[in-house]
C-alpha cells in the first residue's frame, strides 16, 4: 500500500495501490471514490474515479492515471463485495483488460439503476430538472450479451482479431466477443473504409445502409425508438415534421406514413452518403424529401416552421447553434434522441432559454454491459 502525502496532487503516482470506500457513480461508467491525504489540519481527500467496482464496496485500487485534479484506478480487489456485484461473463472484461463493457461485473437491474442515477444526475444538473428515471430492458439481448451488430476489431500480428484496453492503444485479444449478435458486421481497424451496402428491416420496410455507416447498434433499438418517437409526437395526418440528423430515413419513413400524402417530412442529414441512401430509402413516399448539409446551415437557408421535430443529433449533441435554429422553427413538439446524457442535459438547458419545456424523458438499455444509455426527450412549447 502507498504511503499518501500532504500535497493532493503529488498523493499517487502509477501503480500505486490504495484502499478506499468507492462511492456514486459518475459519467462515463467509473466510480466516485474520495481517498483522505494529509495529517491532522492539513488533510484533504482526492477524487479517483474507479473502474470494476459498485458504490459501498471497500477495494484496493490500483492508479492508472493521473490529472492534475483527479486519479483514474482499477478495482483490483475487492474487500467487501456489493450484493449487485456478479462474476463477469467475459474472462477479458475485468481490469487490465478489454476496455468495451465497464459493468460485466454488476448484475443487469443494478446496471439500470446506476445508468438511471447518472441521467437523473446530469439532468438535475445542467439543465436544473428533477425528474426520476427508470432504464427500460430492451428485447434483443441474451442476459445483456448478443446485441451488438457492428463489431470493430484489431488484427493482431498472430493473425488474431482483439479490442483495446479502456484509454490506451494496447490490445486484447478477444476470441469470441460476448456482446456480438450473430452475424455481426464486422470491420478491421485501420483497413480501407468498406464500400458494400447491409440492408435493414424494420416492420417490414427495408432500409439500405453503408455496411461501414450509422446505424442503431443494438438489435432491437430501430422498433423501441420509432414506436417511442412515434407515441411521443403523436403525428397527425396533414403535419409538417423535420426529421434532424436523419440518418438514412428510419424515423422519416414512419413519419412520413403517419403524417400522409397530405404531410410532408424533411429529412436534414450531414453526412452526404446517408442523403443518398435516405433519398432511395425514401423515395416511394412522395411527402418525404431529403436535404444533405449541417443542420443549423440548413436550417437558416429554409426560414421555415414546423409542427413537430425529431432531433438525434451524434454523441457530442446538437449544440446551442442548431438548438437555436430548431427553436425557430416554433414546432408544437420535439422529441430528442440522445446517445450521452451529458450532451443531452446541456442542449435541454438551451431549449428551455426558448421556452420549451421537458414534459418526459425516457431511457432505454441499449448497450448493456457498458455503461452507455439511450435517452428520449419530449420538448413541448410553452408559447
Amino acid at each position: 500500500m502507498v504511503a499518501v502525502t500532504a500535497d493532493p496532487s503529488a498523493a499517487f503516482r502509477v501503480g500505486d495501490r490504495v484502499e478506499a470506500r468507492i462511492g456514486p457513480v459518475a459519467h462515463g461508467g467509473h466510480m466516485v471514490a474520495r481517498v483522505p491525504v494529509g495529517e491532522g489540519t492539513d488533510q484533504t481527500s482526492v477524487v479517483i474515479f474507479v473502474r470494476h467496482a459498485l458504490p459501498g464496496e471497500l477495494a484496493i485500487v490500483e492508479i492508472t492515471d493521473v490529472a492534475k485534479r483527479f486519479f483514474r484506478g482499477d478495482a483490483v480487489e475487492i474487500t467487501e463485495a456489493s450484493a449487485d456485484r456478479v462474476q463477469a461473463p467475459c474472462v477479458v472484461a475485468g481490469p487490465g483488460g478489454c476496455g468495451g463493457c465497464d459493468f460485466q461485473h454488476v448484475s443487469l437491474p443494478a446496471q439500470r439503476e446506476l445508468k438511471a442515477a447518472v441521467v437523473a444526475e446530469q439532468l438535475q444538473r445542467l439543465a436544473g430538472l428533477d425528474l426520476a428515471v427508470a432504464v427500460r430492458e430492451v428485447p434483443g439481448a441474451t442476459d445483456g450479451l448478443r446485441w451488438r451488430t457492428r463489431m470493430q476489431y484489431v488484427a493482431l500480428p498472430d493473425g488474431g482479431y482483439g479490442l483495446r484496453k479502456n484509454h490506451s492503444h494496447e490490445v486484447v485479444e478477444v476470441e469470441d466477443c460476448l456482446i456480438a449478435a450473430p452475424g455481426a458486421r464486422v470491420a478491421i481497424a485501420g483497413d480501407p473504409p468498406a464500400r458494400e451496402t447491409a440492408t435493414e428491416t424494420v416492420r417490414d420496410r427495408q432500409f439500405e445502409v453503408a455496411a461501414d455507416g450509422f446505424w442503431q447498434v443494438h438489435t432491437g433499438a430501430p422498433e423501441v425508438l420509432v414506436a417511442t418517437v412515434l407515441e411521443l409526437l403523436a403525428p397527425r395526418p396533414g403535419e409538417k415534421v423535420f426529421d434532424l440528423y436523419g440518418g438514412v430515413g428510419l424515423f422519416a419513413a414512419f413519419l412520413a406514413e403517419a403524417v400522409g400524402p397530405e404531410g410532408s417530412v424533411l429529412s436534414i442529414e450531414g453526412d452526404p452518403r446517408a442523403s443518398a441512401f435516405a433519398k432511395s430509402n425514401l423515395a416511394d413516399l412522395r411527402q418525404a424529401k431529403v436535404r444533405a448539409g449541417r443542420v443549423d446551415r440548413v436550417l437558416t437557408e429554409l426560414d421555415t416552421f414546423a409542427d413537430l421535430v425529431v432531433l438525434d443529433p451524434p454523441r457530442e449533441g446538437a449544440r446551442k447553434q442548431a438548438v437555436d435554429a430548431v427553436a425557430d422553427l416554433a414546432a408544437r413538439k420535439i422529441v430528442y434522441v440522445a446517445c450521452d446524457p451529458a450532451a443531452l442535459a446541456r442542449d435541454l438547458a438551451y431549449f428551455a432559454e426558448r421556452r420549451y419545456r421537458v414534459t418526459e424523458v425516457r431511457a432505454f438499455d441499449l448497450f448493456p454491459m457498458t455503461s452507455h444509455v439511450e435517452c428520449v426527450a419530449l420538448l413541448e412549447s410553452r408559447l
